[in-house]
């Protein structure tokens, strides 16, 4: 989910186009009487490329988090049957754990699943609420999970590879197949300490279970993501 996504970009305008008179409102208003009815992400994620949903979510992910990397402004969100990245071209201001509905076109970008839309289509709804991320073994990080905010635990097996300005890649094993963590540059800091991961090193990391092309991974958003293990 990385490295010029052209044809990410161009789904977006052309979502914006489509949902030009969707309202945003930053309470918890009812849809408008012409909009999509709300389904499950689940049942979303099953839907043929190119057709239109409406789903209702919690945050994982806050909106532009994954920019470096993703030239975009999108955020993820997650219910009770799965979750999704939502790709947007324009930033919003809301936080993790923000309860939101958002209408926009399945796609895929770099042979991950998304979530066009426009930021006139994301609603932000009353309350919120935290989602427990689903722990995984590093070798199970696959299209099963892919959307889902997860947790992996296990030694770093290579040294940091710098692909700035894009991000760092931590690739690490808990004994049932490497995984690779991919760290998104935000503010012109990696969104966690890098420096110190050594080969060997035991960690816990908390993040998306993200695709880029054949590689899954899982991006962490922030500082807390990361947890030394002791061994």
């Amino acid at each position: 989910m990385r490295r010029h996504l052209t044809s990410c970009n161009l789904a977006s305008i052309a979502v914006t186009s489509l949902l030009a008179t969707t309202a945003c409102s930053s309470s918890g208003e009812s849809p408008a009487p012409d909009q999509e009815a709300v389904v499950t992400v689940a049942e979303a994620r099953a839907l043929a490329e190119g057709s239109t949903a409406t789903v209702e979510g919690f945050a994982t992910v806050a909106p532009g988090t994954f920019n470096s990397a993703t030239d975009e402004q999108g955020f993820a969100l997650q219910d009770a049957t799965g979750g999704i990245y939502v790709s947007l071209p324009d930033a919003l201001d809301f936080g993790l754990d923000a309860r939101v509905r958002v209408t926009g076109q399945l796609g895929q970008t770099a042979e991950q699943t998304v979530l066009n839309a426009a930021a006139a289509s994301v609603t932000v709804l009353d309350g919120t609420g935290s989602i427990e991320p689903k722990d995984v073994m590093t070798g199970d990080v696959g299209e099963p999970v892919e959307g889902l905010l997860v947790r992996v635990r296990g030694s770093v097996t290579t040294a940091v590879e710098d692909e700035q300005p894009y991000g760092f890649q931590v690739y690490i094993d808990d004994g049932s197949g490497e995984t690779q963590v991919y760290v998104h540059i935000v503010d012109g800091q990696p969104v966690i300490d890098t420096a110190s991961l050594e080969v060997g090193l035991a960690i816990e990391v908390t993040g998306l279970a993200a695709q880029y092309e054949e590689t899954y991974e899982v991006a962490p958003r922030r500082a807390g993501d990361l947890v030394l293990v002791e061994q």
